[in-house]
């Protein structure tokens, strides 16, 4: 990777529907997650911890949020031509919106000719994981490929959401490339497994430049990355795989090594924060080798205080954000967000609690979600049951947050909205 130009573009415009209401006020890439951080902060961290620090992140579906987060949290110094800059769509090619994933850089195919870059190095902004992209594109350049795709094996069972890698026999070039299959085929030597793409990709810019053409050219073709371009470049031996296995970050144990998460439903985000709350979290965010760069809101520390009475505010296996007070209640596998009140004799487990983000209103008293689930985010009446758990559910929260007043169970949260 040295001495080479290199462009980082993050595809941010999804609205991310699996996520509502999540994302009714906001880009799938401005959702929070882990107390802290927006989506988005997990792909630029790694860029820019990698190296890469010429990024242009692509915007459309009511960007504002993510638009005045990338201006307050991401502000490189500009002295070397350091940046992170939102692009909004903007018509280039006529009156119309971006039709998916390649249609909005086809769109801004302006920003590689100011660019000029040797590289260029796309990913989403939707998954949680460390990575060093340094280390793909050593890859991808000694092998001389047209594009190279990260993957990961996974059970085939959990394999029909994502995009599917078919390597060929040298395990290396992709024979084939299915975007989520009914049926997706084995890897080599491990038939119940197949080698997932993780949606980020290096690309020799004239092969992906070539590839945006015929694309818009094809009426036929849904405009997507992963749908339409990845599999035209296999289909021309132009695409390599890259074992995210191999990738080795600074800092991380084999514990948190290849943590990937994709969160493109409300279970797999919950899910996610509750792997931070573990003992030995999967994810580890303390790894200051490799920050997770964001920007913390002017708040005090948290506090844990004692309420009339002999209750202590205690917190057990949680991740608990600045300007939280835990007053005389216990919170066990929650993530608490900025500004948090937790009062009374209230209790809540588990539960990520998502602070100044609206969700929609609770059920009624007693009334539960249907589906499995690992408790509740953001609940009211109850706490997490034990054995077969409710779906995660969100409730909308405005003004302050404030958890219960008295008894076991968790009570009303609000904090101040911002979107």
């Amino acid at each position: 990777m040295t001495g080479k130009r290199v462009l980082g573009i993050v595809l941010a415009g999804a609205p991310g529907r699996r996520l509502t209401p999540l994302t009714a006020e906001r880009a799938k890439a401005a959702v929070p997650f882990g107390g802290l951080y927006r989506l988005v902060d997990f792909a630029l961290s790694n860029l820019v911890n990698g190296g890469i620090r010429r990024i242009c992140v692509l915007t459309q579906y009511k960007s504002h949020s993510l638009d005045r987060h990338l201006a307050t949290a991401w502000g490189l110094s500009s002295t070397l031509g350091d940046h992170v800059i939102p692009v909004p769509a903007q018509q280039w090619l006529g009156p119309r919106w971006q039709a998916g994933s390649a249609d909005a850089i086809y769109q801004s195919l302006s920003l590689l000719d100011e660019h000029r870059p040797d590289l260029v190095v796309v990913c989403g902004a939707d998954h949680v994981y460390r990575m060093d992209p340094g280390q793909m594109i050593d890859q991808h350049m000694a092998r001389g490929a047209g594009v190279t795709v990260s993957a990961i094996p996974m059970p085939r069972a959990e394999a029909t959401d994502f995009g599917v890698v078919q390597a060929a026999a040298d395990g290396d070039s992709i024979e084939a490339f299915l975007e989520k299959p009914a049926c997706p085929p084995g890897r080599a030597g491990q038939p119940d497994e197949a080698l997932v793409s993780m949606g980020i990709y290096v690309f020799d810019p004239d092969v992906l430049i070539e590839a945006l053409h015929k694309d818009a050219a094809d009426d036929d073709s849904g405009h997507s990355m992963g749908g339409d371009i990845i599999p035209r470049l296999a289909r021309e031996g132009a695409a390599h795989a890259y074992d995210f296995r191999q990738n080795e970050v600074p800092g991380a144990c084999a514990r948190d090594r290849c943590y990937w998460r994709e969160l493109g439903t409300i279970d797999s985000y919950f899910n996610a924060h509750m792997d931070l709350c573990a003992v030995n979290p999967p994810f580890n965010l303390y790894n200051d080798r490799w920050p997770i760069v964001t920007r913390v809101s002017c708040q005090p520390p948290a506090k844990f205080a004692h309420e009339d009475g002999d209750q202590p505010g205690r917190a057990v296996n949680s991740v608990v954000s600045t300007g939280v007070i835990v007053s005389g209640g216990l919170v066990r596998d929650s993530v608490l967000s900025p500004g948090v009140r937790v009062d009374g004799r209230s209790r809540g487990e588990p539960s990520g609690d998502l602070g100044q983000y609206p969700c929609p209103p609770p059920r009624r008293r007693g009334e539960r979600h249907p589906g499995q689930g690992r408790g509740r985010l953001g609940g009211r009446h109850g706490r997490g049951g034990q054995g077969a758990r409710p779906r995660p559910r969100i409730r909308s929260v405005h003004r302050r947050r404030h958890c219960g007043q008295q008894g076991t169970s968790g009570g009303t949260m609000t904090a101040p909205c911002e979107r």
